[in-house]
């Protein structure tokens, strides 16, 4: 009888070599050859990890460094950086910047990292019923027949209204001309809808109690005393048909500590320079209205002149009150002309250049309006004695430009024979009324503003021409 043994069972372990290809491209420089001292393989010091650091410590840097290190600035273009204005090269913006999307998960605290959003983890089943109509739901215990059909044939029932789209023109237009037939119904437009006039939208009580009886918003104690009708005074419009200001960098007349009130009756000339004409023009020409960049507007220097002597200052102001009954007296003028007529003189001061400028004069509204209350029954804004002339109102007076004003510096504008024939050094100012071509510009300018003033004037000209 033999005897089996049995077979002794051996573990191995399996051992699969994988090799990796590096498909990224070689260097594109050679690698660089140190010159490094044999000192032999005592301490083994070229197997220590330090060793590629202090050979990498003892190489000098092969880079020339110029002054802008390598990046070039260019700061003559850039507007105002040289004014100390640095907004144009700041970092920081005043607008504010819209975040996309999907950047919005990068900004997400270390703590919400990791967290199922509670927005994304409701059930669709147990959601609460919505209504799609507009009215109160009916409710019925039973959805019989009988039901609907009382519903649908009930007359207090009220239509559902089409729903209209509030960014529509023609919508906007309605609800503008809703709150003037408010305040003016017995004007209100009721006909059909055309291209002069458009049927204003139906104004609801709350919004006909609210103009018979206002409140202030956030202060409902307060009570309406009176109230003032906005029109524009017409009759104090200048040539132009609208007012500008012009503001001083520094005194015209010189460092004092009273007020000269010879500036309230000065006097800015403008200059006709050929080179800024010509500059504008070019302006003009490149413009282009389709574009979203504002209309080039002239920027003319001014010579400014002030009366010779403080003491015609009340005469001057005289001349020009339309409330003064003497304001024709010729007793009011202080000099004499070489005709026997009276004059102002004025004396001029210095030549002053635009160095800021908003608005256009072309435009009404553009800017700000003035406004002056004026009631003749309770004397505000009315000198006693004087002629009445305009009812109670509110009455504006456009804005249509403010404008900067600095001292030229020295030098000529044109050539020097052009100087002494463009300049004026003095004044003989008599005031007048208004030449036949300046009251036309004036008249339609009043147009503007009151178009009734131009439907009464057109049958005129049909019948001249």
């Amino acid at each position: 009888m033999s005897s089996q043994r049995p077979e002794r069972v051996v573990h191995q372990d399996y051992i699969a070599r994988i090799r990796y290809s590096n498909a990224l491209p070689p260097p594109p420089q050679p690698p660089k050859l140190l010159n490094i001292p044999g000192t032999g393989l005592a301490g083994a010091q070229y197997t220590s990890a330090g060793y590629a650091s202090k050979l990498a410590r003892e190489q000098p840097l092969n880079i020339e460094a110029d002054a802008e290190l390598g990046m070039p600035i260019d700061l003559v273009g850039i507007p105002g950086v040289f004014d100390g204005n640095e907004r144009a090269i700041s970092a920081v913006s005043n607008k504010t910047q819209v975040l996309d999307p999907a950047d919005k998960q990068l900004l997400k605290p270390l703590s919400a990292l990791g967290k199922a959003s509670l927005a994304g983890s409701t059930v669709s089943f147990l959601r609460r019923t919505e209504y799609t109509s507009s009215q109160a739901p009916q409710h019925f215990a039973n959805a019989t027949s009988n039901d609907l059909h009382r519903l649908r044939n009930d007359p207090k029932r009220q239509k559902i209204q089409p729903t209209v789209d509030k960014d529509d023109p023609v919508n906007i237009l309605r609800n503008i001309a809703k709150g003037f037939d408010v305040a003016y119904p017995h004007d209100a437009f009721r006909g059909e809808d055309s291209t002069v006039n458009i049927r204003g939208a139906a104004p609801t009580d709350a919004e006909i109690k609210a103009w018979s009886q206002p409140k202030h918003p956030s202060k409902p104690d307060l009570q309406l005393l009176d109230s003032y009708p906005l029109l524009p005074d017409l009759d104090a419009l200048p040539t132009n048909g609208a007012y500008m200001i012009m503001k001083f960098i520094s005194n015209p007349l010189g460092a004092s500590e009273t007020y000269d009130h010879r500036l309230d009756a000065g006097i800015l000339r403008p200059l006709d320079d050929p080179v800024k004409m010509a500059e504008h023009h070019r302006k003009m020409a490149e413009w282009d209205s389709s574009t979203l960049r504002p209309q080039p507007i002239q920027e003319p220097d001014y010579d400014l002149y002030v009366p010779s002597h403080s003491t015609s200052l009340r005469g001057i102001k005289r001349k020009f009150d339309v409330n003064d009954p003497d304001n024709e007296d010729p007793e009011l003028y202080t000099e004499v002309s070489e005709a026997g007529s009276g004059m102002f003189k004025y004396d001029r001061i210095r030549t002053y250049e635009t160095y800021n400028q908003t608005g256009n004069p072309d435009s009404f509204y553009n800017d700000s309006v003035a406004l002056a209350l004026h009631d003749p029954e309770a004397d505000v804004g009315v000198i006693p004695g004087a002629r009445k002339r305009l009812s109670k109102a509110a009455y504006f007076y456009p804005i249509v430009q403010r404008t900067g004003l600095r001292p030229k510096r020295k030098g000529t504008r044109f050539a020097p024979s052009q100087v002494d024939e463009e300049r004026i050094d003095e004044l003989n100012v008599t005031v007048g009324d208004l030449a036949e071509d300046f009251m036309a510009i004036q008249q339609q300018k009043k147009a503007d503003l009151d178009p009734s003033l131009q439907l009464e004037a057109a049958p005129a000209v049909e019948a001249a021409s």
